[in-house]
């Protein structure tokens, strides 16, 4: 016997999941860089970066070869969120692009457009890691899974 017969709402639609993952394998495809999105419903810390680097570390994305791994947390209930590059990537772009996708994302989530936020962030993060980490022909690997890691 259930005592609550109610099914937990999902914080995604299946469609909008897929068009999430789909994002990620589109900008990881042409670059050696891995793109993880973590998504809870509240933080458990009061700095969102340091729940992310909790992640980032259960995660492994500090393991990727160069050192190209990119978590974007969000926190959907407490509003919150945070874009942990790892060290390869960090030293390409520096603060000034993570502060730039930090604002896209607040510009997508005061509009309560939290799956195109999320969506063009992966989408930039792409195009900057394929820059810095080009894809090389038959010496590439997909090192970390492309599928959205739920804590609810």
């Amino acid at each position: 016997m259930r005592l609550f017969p109610f099914k937990r709402k999902e914080i995604f639609s299946e469609p909008e999941k897929n068009r999430l993952v789909q994002a990620i394998r589109v900008a990881e495809r042409l670059t050696s860089g891995e793109i993880r999105l973590f998504v809870e419903s509240h933080c458990s810390y009061v700095n969102p970066m340091d729940r992310a680097k909790e992640a980032f570390a259960s995660l492994d994305m500090g393991k990727t070869r160069f050192r190209n791994g990119v978590l974007v947390y969000v926190a959907i209930k407490d509003r919150q969120f945070a874009i942990l590059g790892d060290q390869g990537i960090h030293e390409k772009v520096g603060d000034d692009f993570w502060a730039k996708e930090a604002a896209l994302l607040i510009s997508h989530f005061q509009d309560n457009r939290i799956i195109d936020g999320i969506e063009a962030c992966i989408e930039e993060i792409g195009s900057s890691l394929r820059t810095h980490f080009p894809h090389e022909a038959g010496n590439d690997e997909n090192e970390l899974p492309d599928d959205i890691v739920f804590n609810i």
